[in-house]
């Protein structure tokens, strides 16, 4: 029997990247920390043939281009997670216009592949965001948690739990970007990795992970790399943020892997639920996270 998809997504970003961090009282010395994980995460993957998609801070790839072509030419798909790590909603038009376009270029130029794929840091966009994806070239989006509504975090906005047109959530997005949420425990709606992975433990994530699965839904999960490596003491980061890193979460990481389940590409999920839908296929008892149109979810 095929095991069903699932997506692991690396948001490839730097323990100083974090609004945490920049809101603190308190600063590190140590600008890099978390990419020393690299050649371990791509061993981990080989070790459980998976590929992975990795949203990276371009920024990071002018600093360390070597790391990015590394992941890149081990197969894994590199998107986009903006050119500095900026909340999409604080910053003006011209702002945001450069963090997605800049990202998309910086990236495609490192590489020399293209990159069609973005997500917005902490899950923040604009008004615009579809059309600015639209503009910059990208053609799917993964900025969607549709949890429940976490104060001061984020979610309530939507509720779609597979792939979807990205007119599914804003009638005036431009034609062709697709949506792909993350995934959350169903019924509870909460997300099923990230910090919730810490909070909650791996059991938490396998169970949704296979609930989503026996719902046709294609598992969609995210890390950090600074989440997998011992974190410098900061004043004025909060406890939450150190709770679970390091060798916890190696442990963690590892054990979702050992999963029934194949680990492939954000773009390969997106691009298998658009052809399905181009064929007409039903959603009645499929395994395969499809397009929704709106009459699939919970």
């Amino acid at each position: 029997m095929a095991r069903p998809p699932a997506v692991l997504s690396i948001d490839f970003e730097c323990f100083t990247h974090l609004p945490a961090y920049r809101n603190a009282r308190g600063k590190t010395d140590q600008r890099d920390v978390g990419l020393d994980v690299v050649d371990s995460l791509l061993t981990l993957f080989e070790d459980h043939d998976a590929a992975a998609t990795f949203f990276v801070v371009s920024e990071i790839a002018e600093r360390h281009p070597e790391r990015i072509v590394r992941i890149a030419d081990t197969s894994h798909e590199i998107a986009s997670h903006t050119h500095r790590h900026r909340h999409l909603s604080a910053l003006d038009e011209r702002e945001r216009r450069d963090e997605l376009a800049t990202s998309r270029i910086v990236l495609e130029d490192t590489t020399g592949e293209r990159v069609t794929g973005f997500r917005a840091p902490s899950f923040d966009t604009a008004s615009d965001h579809f059309s600015m994806l639209a503009a910059a070239g990208y053609e799917y989006d993964a900025s969607v948690a549709p949890c429940q509504s976490i104060p001061g975090w984020y979610g309530g906005e939507h509720n779609v739990d597979r792939p979807c047109p990205a007119t599914r959530l804003d009638p005036d997005a431009p034609a062709g970007i697709a949506e792909l949420p993350v995934g959350v425990m169903p019924r509870l709606r909460l997300p099923l990795t990230g910090t919730w992975l810490r909070f909650f433990g791996p059991r938490y994530t396998i169970l949704g992970m296979r609930l989503l699965a026996r719902r046709g839904i294609a598992p969609v999960l995210y890390v950090h790399p600074w989440e997998l490596v011992d974190l410098p003491p900061v004043a004025g980061v909060p406890k939450r943020v150190y709770w679970h890193t390091g060798a916890w979460m190696r442990r963690a990481l590892r054990r979702i892997l050992e999963q029934p389940f194949e680990f492939v590409t954000a773009r390969t999920v997106v691009e298998d639920a658009t052809a399905f839908d181009a064929k007409g296929g039903s959603r009645a008892g499929d395994t395969t996270a499809s397009i929704d149109d709106g009459t699939g979810g919970r």
